[in-house]
C-alpha cells in the first residue's frame, strides 16, 4: 500500500457562472429549496460566497485552483459549483470521471480542461479513466459525493441511492483495487434515501464525523461504526445536524506548511454542539464560511464545493 495521506493541501473549485435551482436534481435532493428571490440575485449571492471562500482558503495557505466558465458554448449547468461529483484524483496520478444521474449535470464534465489546469500548475496526470460505461442510463456513481474514501486504509464508504448503484460501486472498488467497500442503506427523516454519502459523513486524518441515526439497519450501522472506530475518533451527529445544518458536509485539508484545517459552512459550525466543536478543534483549525445561498438553493455545502487534488507534483 502506498504511504498516502487522507488529506490534501490543494483543491479545485468551479466558479458558479450560472448557479441556480436545478429542478431535475431537486427531485431526490431534499436539501435543495426553491429560491424566493430572482435568479440574478441568487447567482450574485452564490458568486460572492464562492469568492469569499476561495479568498479565505488561500489566506490560510491552501492552494485553490479555479476552473472558470467554459470558453465554448455549454448548456446551462446550475450545479457546476459541486465538481467532486463528476471527477476525482488519486495519488498515482489518475484522474477519474463518473456516470452522473442527472442529464443536466453531465454537461459539467470537462476532464480535458481539468487535466490542462492541473498540468499547468505542476501536477502529474498519468491516466484519465471514466468509471463505468459511457451509456449512462441506469447505473450511476457520483464521485466523492457518493463515496467517502479512507485513502490510507483503502476503505470506501457509500450510501446506496439513485446516485450510487451497487454494481457501479463494486466496479469502482475493483477498478481501483481498494481493499474494502462498505455499502449501506440510509433513510432521511422523511423516509427517503439520502442523496449523497458526503452529507452524512466526513473522514479527516484522525477523525470521522457521521450521522449513524440515518442508517436504519442495525447490522449495517454497527459495521460502519466498527470500521470507522478502527482508525478514527468518531464524532456522531444527529439527523437534525445532518439535515438542517450540513454538519456532515465538511472537509479536512492542510495548509502548504502542513497545518490541518477543517472547512465547513457557518451553518454547520452553528449546528455543532460546543463539545463537538471542541473535539474537532483538536484535529485542526475550524474555518467556517458563509454559504447560505449555495446551501439553500444548491443543496450542497463546503465539502461539495471542493474537489481534492491528490496528484503528485512534478
Amino acid at each position: 500500500m502506498l504511504d498516502v495521506s487522507r488529506t490534501t493541501d490543494t483543491v479545485l473549485m468551479v466558479r458558479p457562472y450560472d448557479f441556480g435551482f436545478n429542478e431535475e436534481t431537486g427531485q431526490d435532493n431534499e436539501f435543495q429549496h426553491q429560491p424566493e428571490v430572482s435568479e440574478t440575485q441568487i447567482n450574485r449571492n452564490a458568486n460572492a460566497e464562492f469568492q469569499a471562500m476561495v479568498d479565505t482558503l488561500r489566506q490560510e495557505g491552501i492552494t485553490v485552483l479555479i476552473l472558470e466558465k467554459p470558453t465554448r458554448e455549454y448548456p446551462r449547468t446550475p450545479d457546476a459549483i459541486f465538481p467532486n461529483n463528476w471527477f476525482s484524483t488519486e495519488h498515482d496520478g489518475t484522474l477519474l470521471t463518473y456516470p452522473m444521474a442527472a442529464v443536466s449535470r453531465r454537461h459539467e464534465r470537462r476532464p480535458e480542461e481539468v487535466e490542462k489546469l492541473l498540468v499547468a500548475n505542476g501536477y502529474k496526470i498519468r491516466n484519465v479513466i471514466h468509471v463505468g460505461a459511457l451509456d449512462e442510463r441506469k447505473q450511476f456513481l457520483e464521485g466523492t459525493g457518493s463515496m467517502v474514501i479512507d485513502h490510507r486504509a483503502e476503505v470506501v464508504y457509500a450510501a446506496r441511492s439513485h446516485r450510487c448503484h451497487e454494481a457501479q460501486f463494486d466496479n469502482f472498488i475493483r477498478l481501483r483495487f481498494y481493499k474494502e467497500g462498505i455499502l449501506f442503506d440510509t433513510q432521511s427523516s422523511r423516509g427517503r434515501p439520502i442523496y449523497h454519502t458526503n452529507v452524512i459523513m466526513s473522514i479527516g486524518d484522525r477523525f470521522a464525523v457521521i450521522c449513524l441515526d440515518c442508517i436504519p439497519d442495525p447490522a449495517q450501522r454497527e459495521r460502519v461504526r466498527t470500521s470507522l472506530e478502527q482508525s478514527f475518533a468518531v464524532v456522531e451527529i444527529s439527523m437534525d445536524q445532518m439535515e438542517n445544518h450540513f454538519c456532515g458536509n465538511i472537509l479536512q485539508v492542510n495548509s502548504a506548511g502542513g497545518r490541518p484545517l477543517i472547512v465547513m459552512s457557518r451553518r454547520a459550525k452553528q449546528g455543532f454542539e460546543p463539545s463537538q466543536l471542541e473535539r474537532l478543534a483538536r484535529f485542526g483549525k475550524i474555518l467556517a464560511m458563509e454559504l447560505d445561498t449555495i446551501e439553500q438553493v444548491g443543496g450542497g455545502s463546503a465539502r461539495c464545493m471542493m474537489a481534492e487534488i491528490f496528484s503528485e507534483k512534478k
